[in-house]
């Protein structure tokens, strides 16, 4: 997985993530931000459980996870796909989830 840092700050982040075929980041979730998610190129998956559900983001889409969600994002696609990622307000953290 593939980062590029636009904002950062000690509440805010911004970045733009790109996910190769087939790749996936783990189960997680933070304790003190939202994810805000904008797909720039490809399709992301963005599954969450409690309740599980999933979203699939084309190019334009977004969607929001909130604190304490345990959420991944997949690469649906046979190509390369960006995502913008929005973290605030609060400091960040990663927290692992079991599946």
């Amino acid at each position: 997985m593939a980062n590029k840092d636009i904002i950062r700050t000690d509440n805010v982040q911004v970045r733009e993530m790109e996910l190769a075929t087939g790749e996936a980041t783990g189960w997680h979730f933070h304790t003190q931000v939202n994810d805000y998610f904008v797909c720039l190129e490809g399709a992301v998956r963005v599954e969450t459980k409690t309740p599980d559900n999933a979203f699939v983001l084309e190019p334009g889409q977004r969607f929001q996870v909130p604190t304490g969600q345990i959420h991944r994002v997949i690469n649906q696609t046979c190509r390369a796909a960006k995502y913008l990622l929005v973290q605030g307000v609060g400091s960040y953290d990663f927290c692992p989830a079991e599946p």
